[in-house]
């Protein structure tokens, strides 16, 4: 497809890369250079699937993307909002260019591609890439019947895929997460979950198989960066996140005391399995020095964009100067991004953890390394918060604060039972990773919703206050 076409692909897809969710540079025109492609096969022969990787090179950092592409000869019915171009190749005549997670041919082709553990490589250009599957499943997942891509994704599109089994039974269905921000390295995501899964963990879901691939980098060892392209897991159709689990029983006034309790204690367990199955260390210096400047900055970020934090100057100064001089637990691979809307409610299961890639805005080497498990802990404990305020702006001038308080509290009971240890035992680092949290939802929400930014501001006067009764053991 690439040099045949009118207009070329560089002139029609940077204004369409701009517009997408997952494009990094918002607010500008990404000045895209392509350093790889492969190529899916169609086995009708009907469908091409090319898979561009290109570098924005107007960002700060050049930033890598994954932008499959797929065309037709005829309109995709249905797709009209996933149409990229219409173009004139020279050869083949009028041709539709589709966003290919939306089209069920590359769909197939991806997952065959994991299953059958196959492997593909450039598009017939001078390119070096090269992706090859891995299959997890033992059991055959069944045939695709059908397949949509979810809305809200942002980083990432997930793709869902409904199977059914040799007589047309639907079984059970299909997430597959394509990665669009390329990284060196392996994705956490993909490694943390098949772990988990591989000792037995029920905690998450199961892992069917992922696709990887090798592209051009001058930055990457030998000139060549080597990661996860795709990842595909078992998907729960219709089953409610824990964020909105919590907020109906807030707003219902149902005691939330039991539901998180057993998520403390499923949190635990998942922390538990990653330390026996994953490298741990103890803490550095160097591990101190980075907690310390990542809360000064935070606190620095925060202050700028509401300058009447600095009241609380003194309380930070003092919650990094005590993380300094605090004994720290070993470290371990952990979820990184941990909220209420991270867990699935699964029904004869229990609470089910999700999305392991860790806070998205850090780099993948930094994701990738073993952390505190109390920042887990602190960004569930945030969470409570947030399902409580949340209802407040509903609410004016009710407060829901005894029921994330006792939310807090049955949360931090379940975890101290799976993990034989109670958090609040280290109370100085958990609350210094709260207010480091907090600290940066002030930013977030003095950028992008104003009236929700007394949630995080609240959360700091109260652990400038002093103790909570919720984190004494």
């Amino acid at each position: 497809m690439q040099g045949s076409l009118s207009p070329s692909i560089a002139t029609f897809l940077p204004p369409w890369v701009a517009q997408q969710r997952w494009y990094a540079g918002k607010g500008r025109i990404p000045a895209l250079r392509r350093i790889g492609g492969l190529k899916l096969q169609d086995p009708a022969g009907r469908v091409d699937i090319d898979i561009h990787l290109l570098v924005d090179e107007s960002a700060a950092t050049p930033t890598t993307y994954q932008v499959p592409v797929t065309s037709r000869n005829a309109a995709l019915p249905g797709a009209e909002h996933a149409l990229i171009a219409t173009v004139q190749d020279g050869r083949l005549g009028t041709r539709y260019l589709y966003d290919a997670p939306h089209d069920p041919v590359y769909a197939a082709e991806l997952l065959r591609l994991m299953l059958d553990e196959g492997t593909t490589t450039s598009d017939g250009s001078q390119d070096s890439a090269v992706a090859w599957g891995h299959r997890v499943a033992t059991a055959d997942p069944g045939q695709l019947m059908a397949s949509h891509v979810m809305t809200g994704e942002q980083s990432n599109t997930s793709i869902i895929l409904d199977l059914a089994d040799g007589i047309h039974t639907p079984s059970n269905p299909l997430i597959c997460k394509l990665f669009r921000v390329l990284h060196h390295g392996e994705n956490p995501d993909v490694v943390v979950q098949s772990t988990l899964a591989e000792a037995g963990s029920r905690q998450i879901p199961d892992p069917v198989g992922n696709v990887s691939g090798e592209w051009p980098d001058a930055d990457a060892p030998g000139g060549m960066a080597r990661g996860h392209l795709a990842f595909a897991q078992e998907f729960f159709p219709g089953v409610a996140d824990a964020w909105r689990v919590a907020l109906a029983a807030v707003t219902s006034g149902t005691d939330f005391g039991e539901p998180a309790r057993s998520l403390g204690l499923a949190t635990a367990e998942v922390h538990a399995s990653l330390a026996q199955t994953m490298s741990t260390r103890s803490a550095t210096e160097d591990d101190v020095v980075a907690l310390t400047r990542s809360m000064r900055s935070r606190h620095a970020a925060a202050v700028s964009e509401v300058p009447a934090l600095a009241a609380y100057d003194l309380m930070v100064a003092a919650s990094i100067e005590s993380v300094s001089s605090a004994t720290w637990p070993a470290l371990q691979r952990i979820h990184g991004d941990y909220h209420l809307g991270q867990v699935l409610d699964v029904p004869h299961r229990g609470w089910v953890l999700v999305d392991f890639e860790g806070e998205p805005l850090r780099p993948l080497d930094q994701r990738s390394q073993p952390d505190l498990a109390l920042r887990d802990v602190a960004g569930m404990l945030r969470s409570f918060d947030y399902v409580a305020g949340s209802w407040e702006q509903l609410h004016p001038g009710r407060s829901a604060s005894p029921w994330a308080a006792q939310a807090r509290t049955a949360f931090l009971d379940g975890y101290a039972q799976g993990a034989g240890h109670d958090p609040r035992e280290d109370a100085v680092l958990l609350k210094a990773l709260e207010l480091d949290k907090a600290l940066y939802e002030v930013v977030y929400e003095a950028r992008n919703r104003p009236t929700w930014l007394g949630i995080p501001t609240t959360a700091i006067a109260r652990l400038a206050a002093g103790p909570r009764s919720d984190l004494k053991p």
